[in-house]
């Protein structure tokens, strides 16, 4: 049998979500996990691939398991079991051939960016102390929804087969002294939530305009594109799946 489970994590302690020969990662701590507590050896396939230091307040990854528990029951023990920085929401059996990954039918980011310095969230969010234009930000968010390859956003030497990327939404809002840019996708490339948040700095800050958007996409080229802001301000907040991807 096919199961689901929801998790959320502070990725500061990890090396991303995927397995790491060298590295602790999100994926290693879950199985060994699961396979303690499941007296089995288990593997997970996760919903993405979050890189060192990003975090996740909405995950879900599939195993397979044959025996019998209590849905409830195993969110208690691995909750126990886990360490503070990772926990596990929900556990639900879903369809044999359903996929965490390949199922998903759009995952939303948040970048959080504090425009002061903050001793609370340093870990949390980017900081700058320097004043953001959001109105040319949004601006330049609007660029984004006419185009679909984002290699000049995407890490060089990336074994993929496409670029192409459906941008859904993407703008910033501020509360208080912070920034947030939200994105959905159907699917993202390595690196580019914080290389589009790094772009749209510069385009806050004076140093890009926002027509600049066209011909940096247009380039392809990673290098035309700006900085990439720190993981650390980076968060995978929601991943929506078919409705009847779930059997009870």
């Amino acid at each position: 049998m096919r199961y689901f489970f929801e998790l959320s994590y502070n990725g500061k302690a990890y090396h991303g979500w995927q397995y790491q020969p060298n590295a602790i990662s999100v994926q290693e701590v879950l199985e060994q996990a699961l396979s303690t507590i499941l007296k089995t050896n288990i593997s997970i396939v996760g919903a993405g691939r979050t890189d060192a230091g990003v975090h996740a307040s909405q995950m879900f990854a599939h195993f397979e398991f044959d025996g019998k528990f209590v849905a409830k029951d195993l969110v208690y023990k691995l909750n126990s079991f886990l360490p503070k920085d990772i926990a596990v929401k929900e556990i639900f059996e879903v369809k044999p051939e359903a996929h965490a990954r390949f199922d998903a039918k759009s995952r939303t980011y948040h970048y959080k960016v504090s425009a002061s310095k903050n001793v609370f969230d340093y870990d949390f969010a980017y900081q700058t102390q320097l004043p953001l234009d959001i109105e040319a930000m949004n601006e330049a968010c609007k660029i984004l929804f006419e185009y679909r390859d984002f290699q000049c956003f995407s890490k060089s030497k990336t074994d993929v087969k496409t670029y192409n990327c459906d941008i859904k939404e993407a703008y910033w809002i501020k509360e208080g002294e912070q920034l947030t840019f939200i994105i959905t996708a159907d699917r993202f490339l390595r690196n580019m939530v914080r290389a589009i948040v790094g772009t749209m700095v510069n385009i806050g800050l004076g140093k890009l305009e926002g027509k600049d958007l066209h011909t940096i996409i247009k380039s392809k080229n990673r290098g035309e594109a700006g900085f990439s802001v720190p993981a650390h301000g980076l968060y995978l907040v929601n991943i929506v799946y078919p409705e009847d991807i779930r059997l009870n």
